[in-house]
């Protein structure tokens, strides 16, 4: 985010930052965007659990698409956000709402943090492929990770043995690099949909995806 928000100072992207909108009020981007004059709110969907500890979506997504509309916002990415999107903040902003993942969708769709870096060692380690990752950027459906694939860039594993964490400091620049090129795209309006040809798992290598991710969640629990 802070690359992004730099960029768009700077004359990079010739857009406005209208506002960064948090889960949480410990997320590391708040401080940054205040450190450059860019408005912030927190909107934390524990303020919308009900008693059977379930996060009521609607409410949420309505305190959040207030947020927007008050800053006029008209593009939204995600970056690094984790909380559910609700389906009234994807249909108001249906055309131009992105995330972005650090991983192949089909093998670490849902996880976070360091997860999808260690679906990705694991796999390769497993099968005896060494394919590398990607990072991606995408549009937002109401699956997790799951609308059209809009930028890819592949990233190497350098070795199947490595800690997953330096991976992930290895793909964190690229994931930088293509959240710029995105809204260069988006002012430009030159979005184009990627269709995804590299399968890292086969259908006959299920089990392994399996183990994969749960070995992610299981090392890393908090992502």
């Amino acid at each position: 985010m802070f690359e992004m928000a730099s960029a768009i100072q700077s004359g990079e992207i010739e857009m406005e930052a209208a506002c960064v909108i948090a889960s949480t009020p410990e997320a590391g981007g708040l401080i940054k965007a205040q450190t450059l004059g860019i408005p912030v709110e927190v909107v934390n969907p524990k303020d919308y659990t009900g008693a059977d500890g379930k996060v009521d979506l609607y409410a949420f997504g309505v305190a959040n698409l207030a947020v927007l509309r008050k800053y006029g916002a008209t593009v939204v990415t995600q970056n690094g956000y984790l909380a559910r999107t609700s389906d009234i903040v994807i249909d108001a902003f249906r055309d131009s709402i992105f995330n972005q993942h650090p991983g192949p969708k089909r093998e670490t769709h849902g996880t976070k943090g360091t997860q999808p870096h260690a679906i990705m060692l694991y796999i390769a380690q497993a099968t005896g492929r060494n394919y590398g990752t990607e990072v991606i950027t995408h549009r937002v459906n109401s699956k997790w990770d799951n609308g059209m694939t809009v930028g890819v860039v592949p990233v190497p594993i350098e070795d199947i043995n490595e800690d997953p964490k330096v991976l992930q400091a290895r793909a964190l620049p690229v994931e930088h690099k293509l959240q710029i090129v995105l809204l260069q795209q988006i002012v430009k309006g030159e979005v184009r949909e990627v269709e995804i040809v590299r399968r890292y798992t086969s259908v006959r290598e299920e089990d392994i995806l399996r183990s994969a991710r749960a070995y992610a969640r299981k090392i890393y629990p908090d992502g």
